[in-house]
């Protein structure tokens, strides 16, 4: 499995990261959207109906849904901090997967680990 910092090489391989501002949205749920995202530098934050779930940071990846099938975001991602970002379309993931395929396992144990904390956040929650 990758580091987050062999993750984070492959990201800087990707030309033009952009730069986002503390608390500048990088994307809304129910936006449609065509990238991912792997965190350079900086934290991120997750909301879920302006909820925040999660804070995630350096070598973790998101938005991964949106190559994988899923129309719109399913959720908002706010920098928490100024934050170097890279993206993937799909043809540039499908690229980074042929030229270092532990990349793709290290996205999918991302996303998996991410699920994995929501449903434990969400099942511990009183109906």
């Amino acid at each position: 499995m990758l580091s987050p910092v062999q993750t984070i090489s492959i990201f800087q391989k990707q030309l033009d990261p952009q730069v986002f501002s503390a608390g500048q949205v990088i994307f809304e749920e129910g936006q449609p959207g065509d990238f991912m995202y792997g965190i350079i530098a900086g934290e991120v934050e997750i909301f879920i109906n302006n909820k925040l779930i999660e804070t995630i940071q350096g070598g973790e990846v998101f938005g991964i849904g949106v190559l994988v099938g899923i129309k719109n975001r399913t959720y908002t991602a706010i920098a928490r901090t100024n934050c170097q970002l890279a993206f993937l379309n799909e043809q540039r993931f499908i690229f980074a997967v042929q030229e270092t395929p532990l990349f793709a396992l290290q996205v999918i144990k991302n996303y998996s680990e991410r699920l994995t904390r929501l449903e434990h956040r969400f099942s511990t929650i009183a109906i």
